[in-house]
């Protein structure tokens, strides 16, 4: 069994569903997953584990992501992108100035309603699926973040189109994000292309094609340490590395772990390997993630 992450630039027509399956066929690995979701037509970042890395692709889901896209004023969708059908069309001929004004208002903390073709589950059905059916259920505004949207491009005429750089939380519809900027500017958008950049700490730097990696996939693998590179270290003893793989809890204020930051913590012997995730709880860290990765298991013992 392999435990470790292959960073993936995932090409555009594939599910990031699909790519989790070649990869399983590729890896010849049952235990595979994925974290953040990218829609067929969308390329770039996705980050798969294999083996015991799973039980870790919830702490790279919830980091932050960037994000380059084209947006088309004029014209909606029904899926806010150019997947869909197109439901409306109205020349829409506004300036770059204006565009870039109302950029400003979607700027930090926003609620965004969800689209209907979404991984989100409502009452226990994703809203994909439904979608699919014809219905369109209530959904509730979400928070995200937005840290940056930019206006990197701008193509003036009827139906001008726009090139934007998205830096945000997890849980934000880019595609949402187009359409709202066209009904803040008085009329439609649609997400038209997106690339996404990058999910945390790893980039279009770190990625490897998809067809590359279904030659190779061993060659790409990261250990659990490094697909977690972006998360504070600390390093244990190996007196400390038993009582770890125990699940032991230990306060969090004193020796022989004391951390720097808010937490969670990657746990790591002195050869870098990753033992644990531990997290802060009650003045205590208590492990979420007992991963016990044996030296000669695969990639985990990197």
């Amino acid at each position: 069994m392999i435990d470790g992450l292959l960073v993936v630039d995932k090409p555009a027509g594939w599910t990031s569903h699909d790519v989790v399956a070649k990869l399983r066929g590729a890896t010849r690995q049952r235990r595979i997953g994925h974290a953040g979701t990218l829609d067929p037509d969308a390329t770039g970042v996705l980050l798969v584990g294999l083996g015991r890395v799973t039980r870790l692709l919830r702490y790279l889901q919830e980091t932050t992501k960037a994000y380059r896209g084209e947006i088309t004023f004029g014209v909606a969708t029904s899926t806010l992108d150019a997947s869909g059908d197109e439901l409306a069309r109205a020349e829409m001929p506004v300036g770059e100035d204006a565009v870039r004004a109302a950029m400003r208002a979607f700027v930090g903390d926003i609620e965004q309603v969800p689209p209907m073709v979404s991984a989100l589950k409502v009452d226990g059905r994703r809203l994909h699926e439904l979608a699919r059916e014809g219905k369109e259920v209530e959904r509730a505004p979400r928070p995200v973040r937005i840290d940056r949207y930019e206006l990197e491009g701008f193509v003036p005429g009827a139906y001008p189109r726009a090139t934007v750089l998205v830096e945000c939380s997890s849980g934000t519809y880019v595609r949402s994000l187009a359409a709202d900027l066209g009904t803040a500017l008085g009329g439609h958008a649609h997400l038209s292309e997106l690339r996404r950049l990058r999910v945390g700490a790893f980039t279009l730097a770190d990625a490897t094609p998809l067809a590359e990696l279904v030659e190779e996939p061993e060659a790409r693998v990261l250990a659990p340490a490094a697909a977690l590179r972006g998360m504070e270290q600390l390093v244990a003893s190996d007196a400390i590395a038993a009582l770890i793989a125990t699940g032991r809890v230990f306060p969090a204020a004193e020796p022989p772990v004391v951390p720097a930051g808010p937490g969670p913590y990657a746990m790591v012997d002195g050869t870098g390997r990753l033992l644990a995730v531990y997290e802060r709880r009650d003045e205590r860290l208590k492990p979420s993630v007992v991963l016990n990765v044996d030296a000669g298991t695969g990639a985990g013992g990197q």
